[in-house]
């Protein structure tokens, strides 16, 4: 394997690796760590037949072109409406996710640091305000910083699963949560852990990156992919195992209360600290990302100069809708990612199954991701199933 198949399994595992990580044990916690690791297995199928779906459009149609041309050429017009309409529900929602998360978080450390107390009101406004100004500032800052962010994080993560596996109670790992807050707990985990597992936007740099080499580009999207299932599953180990699954369930989807609840576990000061900077990096570096693309989005889906007051035009544009979803939910750090799974499905899962059902009728030559028309109906049914369970959840 050489450098730039390493280097795009790490741009794959690092795609998915972020802030969805940190919900995981609040959503799956009812579960219990045998079915949350099964779902997260069948959701890993899923995601990872739908890359090489989309590795399959991509080459097929010709090696550079980004996922709205391939769109607009196999779907017309009212394809990329609806995919850009999900992609940017989609960016909305996780932005938001991430303010609700970081305001916790914001809010644990000025009480734990300063002896402060400030309102979430307070905290979502600061945390858009000190990072959201890194969306404007454009790419070259955010990549620079991201990279530097996220090598730190991989590093940190490590350290604390190294750190808390020994502390790891089989018994408490594999409790059965006794009085769930939920009455759906399936149906709460599922969107969450789906949500987790978006990589896909990606792909298409890669096949420019790897010049259409479709042996690489496999191994690469099912080992990259991969990573981020045996982070996840550790991740899941250590935190029921340490902090236990009755305990968590009781959080009402807190992150700080988990965050709280991990530092308690270890009599290191240092892992503690681990935890707590691991815990802000994985929401950073995602809320970094998500609103970079989300700022470039509507910057050229509204023609914004490249002034001050366009920027700053773009910025409300981009900040505004997920700050007020934020302020509205401000536990709302799983609930809101729930919702992301919607358009999600949309975006990876309906639209490539509906344009590689049209590309096989018109090219019968190059890649194509094994399965069939059967696959295909199963990873539809697999995106039903994903919207019902969110909108269970919600609204059951």
């Amino acid at each position: 394997m050489n450098l730039k198949q390493l280097g795009s399994i790490a741009i794959v595992s690092g795609t998915a690796i972020g802030a969805g990580m940190l919900a995981l044990p609040l959503a799956t916690a009812a579960l219990g760590i045998i079915p949350a690791s099964i779902l997260m297995l069948l959701v890993w199928g899923l995601s990872a037949y739908t890359s090489l779906l989309m590795l399959e459009l991509n080459l097929r149609s010709g090696v550079g072109e980004n996922f709205h041309a391939i769109c607009g050429k196999l779907l017309g017009r009212k394809g990329q409406l609806i995919q850009s309409a999900a992609f940017l529900s989609l960016l909305f929602a996780l932005t938001a996710a991430y303010l609700t998360g970081g305001a916790s978080l914001l809010m644990l450390r000025a009480e734990s640091l300063f002896n402060f107390t400030i309102s979430n009101e307070i905290a979502v406004l600061l945390f858009a305000l000190g990072l959201g100004i890194f969306a404007a500032l454009g790419v070259a800052w955010v990549d620079k910083l991201s990279r530097l962010l996220f090598s730190v994080m991989i590093v940190l993560l490590v350290m604390v699963v190294v750190f808390l596996l020994p502390e790891s109670s089989p018994s408490q790992m594999l409790e059965v949560v006794r009085d769930s807050s939920s009455s759906h707990p399936w149906m709460v985990a599922i969107p969450v852990v789906f949500t987790s597992f978006g990589f896909h936007v990606c792909i298409a740099t890669l096949v420019r990156y790897l010049d259409g080499d479709t042996a690489s580009l496999r191994k690469v999207l099912l080992i990259g992919s991969a990573i981020p299932l045996v982070c996840y599953i550790l991740w899941l180990v250590v935190t029921l195992g340490t902090v236990g699954a009755n305990e968590i369930s009781l959080f009402g989807g807190s992150l700080s209360k988990l965050i709280d609840a991990l530092q308690q576990i270890s009599a290191n000061p240092f892992i503690s600290n681990a935890i707590s900077i691991f815990a802000d990096l994985a929401l950073v570096t995602s809320f970094l990302g998500v609103t970079l693309s989300l700022f470039d989005y509507i910057a050229e889906l509204v023609g914004s100069n490249n002034k001050l007051n366009g920027r700053i035009g773009t910025w409300l544009l981009t900040f505004v809708p997920p700050l007020a979803l934020a302020l509205f939910m401000p536990e709302g750090f799983v609930a809101i990612l729930g919702y992301a799974a919607i358009s999600l499905v949309v975006f990876i899962v309906f639209l490539p199954i509906a344009m590689a059902y049209k590309q096989r009728q018109q090219i019968q030559t190059g890649y194509q991701v094994m399965g069939g028309h059967v696959a295909l109906m199963l990873a539809a049914i697999f995106g039903v199933v994903i919207i019902a369970a969110q909108l269970v959840s919600a609204w059951g």
